[in-house]
């Protein structure tokens, strides 16, 4: 029986979504290609959003990618990003 890729979970946690947010994306573009899922997920508060953000990505791909989005992401001030990976 073949074995099947990893399940990549990697989640980013982004505590100024206002003055971060570029170069966050700027990161998720460049590994678009590995992302399978994003979602983001904020409070809510009316017109005003919350300055703090968490966004949950599942990778495909090479496990050495993961190591590569984490290592950006946080370099980034203000931004947390922790990887789970599921083997099988």
């Amino acid at each position: 029986m073949a074995k099947k890729d990893n399940h990549i979970i990697v989640a980013i946690h982004v505590t100024d979504r206002v003055k971060q947010a570029s170069r966050v994306q700027a990161v998720l573009t460049k590994y678009g290609g590995y992302i399978k899922t994003r979602i983001g997920l904020h409070e809510a508060k009316g017109k005003a959003a919350s300055p703090n953000g968490l966004i949950l990505l599942e990778l495909v791909g090479a496990d050495n990618c993961s190591r590569n989005i984490l290592k950006e992401l946080n370099s980034v001030t203000g931004v947390e990003a922790k990887c789970v990976i599921f083997e099988h």
